[in-house]
């Protein structure tokens, strides 16, 4: 199973990146998606989350700025980032609980992180 995330960049204050992430490989199921992040000398933290039926729930910092959406039939995740401020900079990771097809019990697994800044 992989996580492929894409869709970083460098963007002014105020401008907009929407990232994505897919999986892939021998996938039964995928119940919760989520994206992370990691700002320089930082804790990782919890960005937002969507559920297999579509719930959502974000970060008081990102509320009314950020959107996270899910397509089951790709396996991808997006995370739509629009109003950016220089305090959203960090690397942003995506991360879900996956349930292979010869496994019993879901596992979390994780992409492997896509640079975003943002400039004032």
């Amino acid at each position: 199973v992989q996580l492929q995330a894409s869709g970083g960049g460098l963007v002014q204050a105020g401008g907009s990146l929407r990232l994505s992430c897919a999986a892939s490989g021998s996938i039964f199921s995928i119940n919760v998606m989520r994206w992370y992040r990691q700002a320089p000398g930082k804790q990782r933290e919890l960005v937002a989350h969507i559920t297999n039926g579509g719930s959502t729930n974000y970060a008081d910092s990102v509320k009314g700025r950020f959107t996270i959406s899910r397509d089951n039939v790709k396996r991808t995740v997006y995370l739509q980032m629009n109003s950016l401020k220089p305090e959203d900079t960090a690397v942003y990771y995506c991360n879900a609980d996956i349930l292979r097809a010869y496994d019993n019990s879901f596992n979390f697994y994780w992409g492997q992180g896509t640079e975003v800044t943002v400039s004032s």
